[in-house]
């Protein structure tokens, strides 16, 4: 018998994360830093970061517990239990809900929250609503637990709020989750008391699940609240995953400190996931995250009331080129102008089609980055992210009045 040479196979990838797209707005901002380093004089408006130092009190905590050998060891994977009633009391305070500490987990930044929400409650082929325009990771984590996003655009018109109206439209029987943020990222709304109850009651009535991104809650101006859902809707809270972190309102990101709050068995089917995925959060960084929650809130007053200011001078200055639409945003700290004016015409010698286009058209005309909508839903839009110095705030600005004079 002839012996058969063995078969030759190459081994396979993963289709599922094959399919998964980088983050759309770290891209841009790495592009941005990689050419500030090779000595260009870029403005960056791409990342969603806060310029500001974390507050040194924080600081000072989390240098207090390295001389604690018990941070050095594991912790309970959901937490350690003095963060976890921290963040139950701040989810009283912020969020008007009442929760005992066991149906909080403490997870690796608001992303890996996020992540374990979607794997909690969508199954292979279930419907998720996503109202348009809308993070960029969302839909990615809903692909990862084998769900449909489903989105549901409104436009600067609708100052970028879903109806429910639209919701009821986009409902099928597959239906399972919808996502609710307010304020925004990446447009910075927030939707009023009203719009929010009406939205939770329609969740309600229909047994769907909401995922609440509420990690901009503190950052609102002009006397607006951001009202969460589970406060305008109390019923809701039996089917409602609250996700937050210190990240944003606290100068915070690389620190990777996030929270899920939500009903007890959601809870323990995230801390079981948790338990194999990561275990706990780093021990250095949930202190620091507990002296955030718990101690003086000047210096994130201070930081807030400076995103206020630039709020305005942003929305002022952008507002005076023509061929661009630009809502007030009243929460985060972003801008989301309508650039479709300025589309399908010539600049600098370049015909532009696309806010892709577009935003390629600006970095190399006028070394300003931005991120443009198509990162975030459809074409025609850009995210300026206002958390940066005010003074390369106002000359990135005038590169763009300038260039589309």
């Amino acid at each position: 018998m002839t012996e058969r040479a063995p078969l030759s196979r190459r081994p396979t990838l993963s289709d599922k994360l094959g399919a998964i797209a980088e983050s759309a707005t770290l891209k841009v901002d790495a592009k941005a830093k990689a050419l500030q380093a090779a000595g260009r004089p870029v403005i960056s408006y791409a990342a969603g970061e806060p310029d500001f130092a974390t507050p040194q009190f924080i600081v000072d905590a989390a240098a207090e517990a390295l001389r604690s050998p018990a941070n050095f060891r594991y912790t309970p994977a959901a937490g350690l239990p003095v963060l976890r009633e921290a963040i139950a009391a701040k989810t009283l305070r912020d969020s008007g809900l009442e929760v005992d500490a066991s149906r909080v987990v403490v997870t690796n930044g608001g992303k890996q929250a996020v992540y374990q929400a979607f794997q909690a409650v969508v199954n292979p082929g279930d419907e998720v609503l996503l109202p348009a325009p809308y993070w960029t990771t969302y839909p990615e984590a809903i692909a990862l637990a084998d769900g449909i996003p489903v989105e549901v655009f409104a436009g600067a018109d609708q100052e970028y709020k879903v109806t429910v109206e639209q919701l009821e439209a986009a409902r099928t029987e597959r239906t399972t989750a919808l996502v609710f943020v307010s304020p925004s990222n990446p447009t910075g709304s927030v939707y009023t008391p009203e719009e929010t109850k009406a939205i939770g009651e329609w969740a309600v009535e229909h047994g769907i699940w909401i995922i609440s991104d509420e990690i901009y809650q503190n950052l609102v101006y002009e006397g607006v609240r951001a009202v969460s859902i589970v406060e305008a809707v109390p019923d809701a809270a039996a089917q409602t995953i609250l996700v937050n972190g210190v990240a944003k309102t606290y100068a915070m990101t690389g620190w990777r400190v996030g929270w899920m709050v939500g009903p007890a068995e959601v809870i323990r089917l995230a801390a079981n996931l948790q338990s194999h995925l990561t275990s706990n959060v780093n021990n250095i960084a949930q202190r620091a995250a507990l002296a955030a929650l718990t101690g003086p809130q000047t210096e994130a007053d201070r930081m807030r009331v400076a995103f206020d200011r630039r709020r305005r001078l942003i929305v002022s200055e952008l507002s005076k080129i023509e061929g661009i639409v630009v809502p007030n945003p009243l929460g985060a700290f972003y801008v989301y102008p309508d650039v479709r004016g300025l589309l399908g015409r010539e600049w600098r010698g370049k015909t532009v089609h696309t806010s892709l286009e577009l935003a390629d058209l600006i970095l190399d005309e006028a070394e300003v980055a931005v991120v443009p909508g198509e990162a975030f839903g459809p074409s025609g839009y850009l995210r300026l992210s206002y958390a940066l110095g005010d003074d390369a705030l106002l000359e990135g600005v005038q590169r763009l009045q300038g260039l589309f004079a």
